[in-house]
């Protein structure tokens, strides 16, 4: 399992930040198919001592904060319920048995790819790619099972982690029972997520401003301070030439 854990003593000074300042999708078709699928999913799983997580950082190596990914939703068995700023494997210690990436054909690659070859390492069971607008992935839903260190294609479109079946529902994933029954998402659960998303996108857009406002006052700091360098050069070569005038007129009298 590719999950580095180098504990040490300047580990409590490290910072694991809990946000980028990205929204949670490329849009709103996007960032529907997340909600629908998180409200289902927990509370399919809300009698079990499991959470799914939306858009969190998931770091997977201790030690080293750039090495983290933010899948759009993971499932985690084997950890106390309850809201978490962001995951670290090494604290909790589980890996997420699924993930899933709402995709698109602007993070395909990062999807097919990159992504596809760390979970293999992390030794996630499951990966599933969902595409609702059809712009890469024909059937718009495609799942993978880790056999051995490698993921195989799922065919029979069934969740084993989750004992759920899924199939595309328009723009949404669709759950269903092994007896054939949907799973539902109850509204006022899907509303409250919706804030939820909300206000964290309105703190993601205050941090990048506030960001982009302190790189701005860096940047007005950087040119004062070469102005001030510049006025120093000029001062300093005008008492030079001062001093020079000065030489001769001491040479001449002499």
């Amino acid at each position: 399992m590719m999950v580095l854990a180098q504990p040490s003593a300047a580990e409590a000074e490290i910072i694991y930040p809990s946000s980028d300042g990205e929204p949670l999708a490329e849009t709103s078709v996007h960032v529907d198919a997340i909600i629908h699928a998180v409200v289902t999913l927990r509370q399919h799983l809300a009698s079990q001592r499991a959470i799914v997580l939306a858009d969190q950082f998931l770091y997977y190596a201790q030690g080293y904060p750039k090495l983290r990914v933010a899948p759009d939703i993971m499932a985690i068995w084997d950890v106390p319920p309850g809201p978490r700023d962001n995951y670290k494997i090494w604290e909790e210690g589980s890996v997420p048995s699924v993930i899933f990436e709402i995709t698109s054909e602007g993070t395909q690659n990062q999807d097919q790819s990159h992504k596809k070859t760390l979970y293999e390492q992390m030794e996630v069971q499951e990966y599933w790619l969902f595409d609702p607008k059809g712009e890469w992935i024909a059937e718009k839903l495609r799942g993978y099972r880790l056999r051995g260190e490698q993921y195989e294609p799922i065919m029979d479109g069934c969740s084993l982690p989750l004992k759920l079946r899924l199939q595309v529902d328009d723009t949404r994933i669709g759950f269903y029972r092994e007896d054939g029954e949907k799973l539902l998402a109850p509204d006022e659960l899907v509303e409250a997520l919706q804030t939820e998303v909300k206000a964290r996108q309105d703190v993601e857009t205050q941090l990048e401003q506030e960001r982009q406002r302190a790189e701005k006052e860096q940047q007005r700091a950087e040119q004062e301070r070469q102005r001030a360098e510049q006025a120093e050069m000029q001062v300093q070569a005008l008492m030079a030439k001062l001093k020079a005038m000065e030489t001769d007129i001491d040479e001449s009298m002499s």
